[in-house]
């Protein structure tokens, strides 16, 4: 959008200082839109982190209690054990809005139907391997949520970046310049026609001068 693209009349000015208006609003918006997209970002990526730790550490923990047991009660034993535990899954998902950017919400829940086994002949490193697992489900589907949430966020932040550096460094210097070209051309055009009108009022007072003067000579 070239200034001098514009024909200079007031109607033009107004429109491109509305032009100009609307889109230094919008950028103030973008810019406070992007100001906290990258702070949750940043949240996120923080909880992310930490939620890394505690998957690996969870996952950890129920595979050495289930190597323990495995070690105390044989493998086949234990696989036997494995069949029989009744234990249902629910995963919900659900969704929160971020500055109009949809985020998952993961629930995960457990029905349990134990008993599973009778206790006796098994060793509590069988239970503690299925709390631990359980556990380990839980913080999975929690970090799952977190990945996708700064995905998604890092997208958005990425766009909204896009369009503050459009705004401030585009549409908003050249709309500047537009209205100060035309600005400038009226005011040229101001001046112009004053110094037309002054001169056609120093003619016209020359000719009635030149008038009166030859009036007064007449016989």
């Amino acid at each position: 959008m070239a200034a001098n693209t514009y024909t200079p009349t007031r109607t033009n000015l107004l429109k491109l200082k509305h032009d100009l208006s609307f889109a230094t609003l919008g950028y103030d918006l973008l810019d406070k839109k992007r100001n906290i997209l990258v702070m949750e970002l940043l949240n996120l990526v923080d909880q992310t982190v930490d939620y890394q730790n505690h998957v690996d550490d969870a996952l950890k923990t129920a595979f050495v209690s289930l190597e323990e047991a495995v070690l105390k009660m044989g493998k086949m034993k234990v696989f036997c054990l494995s069949s029989a535990v009744n234990i249902d899954v629910d995963i919900k998902l659900g969704s929160r809005k971020i500055m109009g950017v949809s985020l998952p919400v993961v629930a995960t829940e457990f029905v349990e139907r134990s008993p599973y086994f009778s206790p006796t002949g098994t060793h509590f490193f069988i239970d503690n391997s299925i709390v631990y697992f359980k556990e380990a489900l839980k913080l999975m589907g929690r970090f799952a949520e977190l990945k996708i949430s700064v995905m998604r966020l890092a997208r958005e932040v990425k766009k909204t970046i896009r369009k503050v550096n459009a705004l401030e460094k585009i549409a908003i210097p050249e709309y500047q310049r537009a209205v100060k070209f035309i600005e400038n051309r009226l005011e040229e055009n101001e001046r112009d026609a004053v110094i037309l009108l002054k001169k056609i009022k120093e003619r016209l007072e020359s000719k009635t001068s030149r008038g009166e003067v030859h009036e007064s000579f007449h016989p």
